[in-house]
C-alpha cells in the first residue's frame, strides 16, 4: 500500500517566500458568523442538479473507487476532491461542478474509498495519507484527456491529500494548478480543537457518519479491527485512534497525525497552490494555519476573516443566498492556468477551447 511515509514528510531547508494576502470574502450580515456558515452551507444549502457519470477506477492494489463526471466540456479538466463525511453529491462539491461548466471546465470528482454509496472492494478506506488514490486518478485523467491543462481542488480532508500529493510529487505531479478550501494543516491540533468546547456538535456529528460508513463495510466484510473496536468511539481522535490506524498501518492517531499533516511536506509543493482558509473555521485554529516564512513561492494563503468551514456564503438575505467559492474558484483557476503559460484561447463563452478534443 503507498501512503504517506515519514521519509516523505522531511521538509526540506528552502527559506519560505509564500505569500498570505486577503481573500476579498466579507461574510453578509445575516450570516456573520463562523459556525453560522459552517453550518448553512452543511445543512441548508441546496443541491445543484447536475448530471454526474460515474466510472469506476481499477486500483494498483485490486482495489476500486468512484470517478464522477460532471457534463463533457471542452476545456480544463479539474479533479474534485471532498471533504470527510462528504461524497460526490455533497451540496458544495455538485455547486461548484455547475460553475465550473458554466466556465468552460470539466470537472471530474475523485470519491474516496468508500465514501457516498459505493462499496470498494477491499478493507480500505479513505485517509489523510492516501495520496496513492490521487495518483492513479490523475494518471486516469491524463489518459482521457491528454491533451488538456489539469487542476486539482480540494475541500478539507480533499485538500489535506492534495497538499500531501503535491509535496509528496514536487514538481513531478501533472497538474497546473491546485486549491484547497478549509483545509487542517496539524491534523492533531485540529482534531484536539474541534474535541473542544461547541466544536464537539461537528466532531461528534462527522464520527456518527463515519462510523456509519464502517459499520456498512463490516457488513460486507471482515475489516480486521478488535472485537468491539467501535464501541467508546465519541470523538474524531477516538475514530482515527480504533478504525484509521489499525486498518492503515499507523500505530495510532499521534502516529496518523504526525505523518500525514500537509505542514510537514508544505515546504516541497512546487504546483503554484491557493489555499483559501477563513480564521472563523471552527475546525482549523487561527494558529495552525503557516506563517509567510513556513510557504514556499508556488503557495499562496489566501484570508479571510470569515466564512467558516467550507461555508463562504453570500447573498442580501437568506432567501436569496449566494456561494462565494462558486464564482472564486473558475476565477481563480482561468488566472492560475492561463498565467501558467498555457497555449489557450477563450472562446466566447468564457471556456477553453481544445483543439485536441
Amino acid at each position: 500500500m503507498s501512503t504517506v511515509t515519514s521519509a516523505d514528510a522531511a521538509r526540506d531547508a528552502l527559506p519560505g517566500t509564500g505569500v498570505i494576502r486577503d481573500n476579498g470574502f466579507t461574510p453578509p450580515r445575516w450570516l456573520a458568523n463562523g459556525h453560522a456558515q459552517t453550518l448553512w452551507a452543511g445543512l441548508v444549502r441546496r443541491r445543484a442538479p447536475v448530471p454526474l457519470t460515474p466510472e469506476t477506477l481499477e486500483l494498483p492494489d485490486g482495489d476500486d473507487l468512484q470517478l464522477f463526471h460532471g457534463p463533457p466540456v471542452r476545456g480544463p479538466v479539474v479533479i474534485v476532491l471532498h471533504g470527510l463525511g462528504g461524497c460526490a453529491r455533497s451540496p458544495y462539491v455538485l455547486g461548484l461542478l455547475a460553475a465550473l461548466r458554466d466556465r468552460g471546465m470539466q470537472g471530474v470528482v475523485m470519491q474516496f474509498r468508500g465514501a457516498g454509496e459505493h462499496l470498494n472492494r477491499r478493507p480500505r478506506f479513505f485517509h489523510a495519507g492516501a495520496i496513492d488514490d490521487l495518483e492513479s486518478t490523475v494518471e486516469r485523467v491524463r489518459r482521457a484527456f491528454p491533451a488538456r491543462p489539469i487542476a486539482v481542488v480540494g475541500f478539507s480532508m480533499g485538500g489535506i491529500v492534495t497538499l500531501n500529493w503535491l509535496g509528496a510529487r514536487g514538481d513531478r505531479t501533472g497538474v497546473d494548478h491546485a486549491i484547497t478550501v478549509s483545509t487542517p494543516l496539524h491534523l492533531a491540533r485540529c482534531a484536539d480543537h474541534l474535541d473542544s468546547g461547541v466544536r464537539r456538535v461537528y466532531d461528534r456529528h462527522l464520527v456518527r457518519g463515519l462510523l456509519r460508513l464502517v459499520r456498512r463495510k463490516q457488513a460486507q466484510q471482515d475489516l480486521g479491527l478488535p472485537a468491539g473496536g467501535l464501541r467508546g468511539i465519541r470523538s474524531l481522535r477516538d475514530f482515527d485512534e480504533h478504525v484509521t490506524s489499525p486498518l492503515h498501518g499507523f500505530r495510532g492517531a499521534d502516529d496518523y497525525y504526525r505523518r500525514c499533516s500537509p505542514m510537514r511536506r508544505l515546504a516541497n509543493v512546487r504546483v503554484p497552490t491557493r489555499m483559501i482558509q477563513a480564521l472563523d473555521d471552527p475546525f482549523v485554529p487561527p494558529d495552525s494555519l503557516p506563517g509567510r516564512s513556513e510557504l514556499p513561492a508556488s503557495v499562496s494563503l489566501e484570508l479571510s476573516g470569515g466564512g467558516g468551514h467550507v461555508g463562504f456564503v453570500t447573498g442580501a438575505s437568506p432567501l436569496h443566498p449566494g456561494y462565494w467559492l462558486d464564482t472564486t474558484i473558475p476565477d481563480m483557476l482561468w488566472q492560475g492556468l492561463e498565467g501558467g503559460g498555457l497555449n489557450a484561447r477563450r472562446p466566447p463563452d468564457g471556456g477553453l477551447l481544445d483543439p485536441a478534443g
